[in-house]
């Protein structure tokens, strides 16, 4: 597909997820960005993985019990940080490989279906019945903390995988696109993974509330528990979906391998 194309077509799916209140106005022009090269590397094939995962994860991200979530989540509009980490891997890499787009789209696919797990992981795991527990301690954490998992969350981000590697094989015209839906599942342990060891994790100095951010939603400052106090959670997703970019890569060039 040609930039320009690319470029006219994600530009109207970018403003109309921003009528719609799934974007920021940043968060619109970074779609613009990551759409126009999902596009140009990937193809159609590409396009369908990433409506997939946007739309998917949006309608899930609205299902959140308020009641139970906690810390200091940003909110159901996606900013121009949260484009980027969820699907600026799938664009670099897609459009580095646009020469080989069998190639691309298995790059763009696994990383986005890394991405959806994550999300969906995170709205369904917060309607589980059971408190989630740790990654590596496996001790029970209060609902919306980093590295804290739950047995539903975890059926959800297969399903949120299942969902962007199933649409990119129908496009894509390959079954073996399937395989990303296991890529999409192993990027979200990581995620978690990084979240429990490396995220900062901060607590408000004046509610004492926990947060993932330097300054508390009610404006104060916070305090460094733990983590790196650089890290945050777009900084984890983007690092989960890149690895995932390059998982895609190596299953591809394994399944390409003239044996297989």
């Amino acid at each position: 597909m040609s930039p320009l194309l690319a470029l006219a077509l994600a530009t109207v799916f970018a403003a109309a997820a921003w009528r719609a209140a799934s974007l920021t106005a940043t968060g619109a022009l970074a779609a613009t960005l990551v759409g126009g090269g999902v596009l140009t590397g990937a193809g159609w094939g590409g396009a369908a993985a990433l409506a997939a995962f946007f739309v998917s994860s949006s309608l899930v991200s609205r299902i959140d019990p308020p009641a139970r979530l906690v810390g200091d989540a940003k909110g159901n509009r996606r900013d121009h940080r949260q484009v980027f980490a969820n699907g600026g891997p799938a664009a670099l890499g897609a459009l580095a490989a646009h020469a080989q787009p069998s190639l691309a789209l298995w790059i763009a696919t696994a990383s986005l279906a890394g991405a959806a797990a994550d999300t969906w992981a995170t709205s369904v795991g917060a309607w589980s019945r059971t408190p989630p527990r740790h990654l590596l301690t496996r001790r029970p954490v209060a609902p919306g903390t980093s590295g804290g998992i739950t047995g539903l969350g975890c059926l959800g981000a297969l399903g949120g995988a299942v969902i962007v590697a199933a649409v990119a094989a129908l496009a894509g015209h390959d079954s073996r696109l399937l395989a990303a839906a296991a890529i999409g599942f192993g990027g979200m342990v990581v995620d978690s993974a990084l979240g429990a060891v490396a995220q900062g994790r901060f607590r408000c100095r004046a509610c004492a509330e926990p947060s993932e951010w330097r300054v508390h939603r009610c404006g104060r400052a916070t305090t460094l528990e733990g983590g790196w106090r650089w890290l945050d959670n777009d900084g984890v997703n983007a690092v989960s979906t890149a690895l995932a970019a390059l998982a895609g890569w190596a299953c591809w060039a394994w399944l390409s391998a003239p044996s297989h």
